[in-house]
């Protein structure tokens, strides 16, 4: 945020609403002091009186944080960006999320087996034995929990019917017959069951 452009434009808007520094701190009823700073670029207003000051120099706070009168084009254009920005972020998270989803279930099924290996081994009683297998089984049940949740939420599964991508219920996922990250299930747009591969982007 470039505050000495916005302090300068907010000096413009002044003049060119016809008011002094003094005239516009009394309708904010701050100290002219305060628009000063505003206007060398020492300070910027605050929020609560932002919208305000936005109504007396008959601009929007778009406008005001940006230093400068925003198109309706420009807008637009700024808007659509901050869309594609906020996809290619949930698809480098997911990317991520799908990554840990293997570490987890390989630590997963690692701690279980080397539980249950132990237990088989070792001079053990029989109750130790079954504490040992017991606590391996449990964090690999929340492991497993775990690895569903992102399955169900990272990305989208795609119907292969109808090419219709979404994002399933956990209890679909859950049940669902799968090879790896595809799974048979019930599409919600075309009704049809199939085998449906795991996709990153909604976008063709």
């Amino acid at each position: 945020m470039d505050v000495a452009k916005i302090g300068k434009f907010i000096a413009t808007c002044r003049k060119k609403a016809n008011l002094t520094q003094a005239e516009l701190a009394e309708k904010l009823n701050i100290t002219d002091r305060a628009v000063s700073k505003w206007e060398v670029g020492k300070s910027l207003p605050d929020s609560a009186i932002m919208l305000e000051l936005c109504n007396l120099l008959n601009i929007s706070v778009n406008d005001l944080l940006t230093g400068e009168i925003v198109t309706m084009e420009e807008k637009q254009n700024n808007l659509e960006q901050k869309v594609i920005e906020l996809i290619k972020e949930k698809e480098t998270n997911d990317r991520k999320l799908l990554n840990l989803e293997i570490l987890i279930g390989i630590f997963s099924c690692a701690f279980l087996i080397i539980g249950v290996l132990l237990a088989s081994y070792l001079d053990l009683k029989e109750w130790i034995r079954v504490l040992i297998i017991v606590g391996s089984l449990i964090p690999c049940l929340i492991g497993i929990g775990f690895c569903l949740k992102i399955e169900q939420t990272a990305g989208y599964y795609q119907c292969s019917k109808c090419g219709h991508k979404y994002v399933p219920n956990l209890s679909s996922v859950f049940w669902s017959m799968h090879a790896g990250r595809t799974r048979y299930m019930k599409c919600p747009n075309c009704g049809e069951k199939s085998w449906q591969k795991k996709v990153i982007s909604k976008e063709d």
